[in-house]
């Protein structure tokens, strides 16, 4: 485990329309090493805060910390080290997969040698090698989220920020995802993504938060948190407490 801070959400709130927050006084950290669970409701407020770290969604309230650097004040520091999967992957349609592959590896500035390596070694992990010269517009959802996921992967990220990374991916590119992240965490890459299917967080994650109505109501270490019980378990006990 690295004693690396990789992310550091303070007293992150987020409010939309009519004042109701659909994140109050987040604040978790993720350490290099960690993989990092975030769980809870559809609309508990999980890509919301997820959009904030990634720089997607504005903030005014609390600031986000990636790497030592604000996501405020210094964006482009914190990009150069995080990659971002969202649930539905929006991509260049008219172009082909390797195409898009080769864009994004000019926009970190991965030489030609690294790139080829790199996409070799995930496109044939996630066995989509045959289709990268493909128009991405007429891939399957499933093969989009297997590109965004090779696209994430190639510039060697820090900081893996995932939401809901296993909707829509097949059982054998869900075990490949599982497996890359466990490889990423043993280099000291921290990974933070978010689900609602709690038999794969248990399973995965060392760290876990639980949000409810965009509030952390519990979190910390996987064992202490659960203390001899299911995280199913742990789940609906914290959140029935909070009802």
């Amino acid at each position: 485990m690295s004693e690396t801070v990789m992310l550091e959400i303070r007293h992150y709130s987020k409010s939309y329309g009519g004042g109701k927050k659909a994140a109050d006084d987040v604040s978790l950290t993720v350490m290099g090493g960690d993989i990092y669970g975030f769980i809870g409701h559809n609309g508990a407020g999980k890509s919301t805060t997820i959009r904030a770290v990634v720089g997607v969604l504005d903030f005014t309230e609390g600031d986000i910390f990636i790497d030592g650097h604000s996501v405020k004040t210094e964006p482009m520091a914190c990009k150069r080290v995080t990659a971002y999967i969202p649930d539905n992957p929006d991509l260049y349609e008219n172009l082909t997969g390797i195409q898009y592959l080769n864009f994004i590896a000019d926009v970190f500035g991965i030489g030609a040698a690294e790139r080829e390596t790199s996409i070799r070694q995930y496109a044939d992990q996630f066995e989509i090698t045959a289709d990268l010269g493909g128009l991405i517009g007429a891939y399957s959802h499933g093969m989009k989220q297997k590109l965004a996921i090779i696209s994430a992967l190639i510039h060697h990220p820090r900081l893996l920020v995932l939401d809901e990374p296993f909707v829509g991916l097949d059982p054998k590119a869900s075990f490949t995802l599982k497996e890359i992240m466990h490889e990423l965490c043993r280099q000291g890459t921290a990974v933070f993504f978010s689900t609602h299917v709690l038999d794969v967080a248990e399973k995965l994650c060392n760290k876990v938060a639980i949000i409810k109505h965009g509030k952390i109501i519990a979190s910390g270490a996987m064992e202490e948190l659960t203390a001899g019980h299911s995280l199913e378990e742990t789940f609906l006990e914290a959140d029935g407490d909070e009802t």
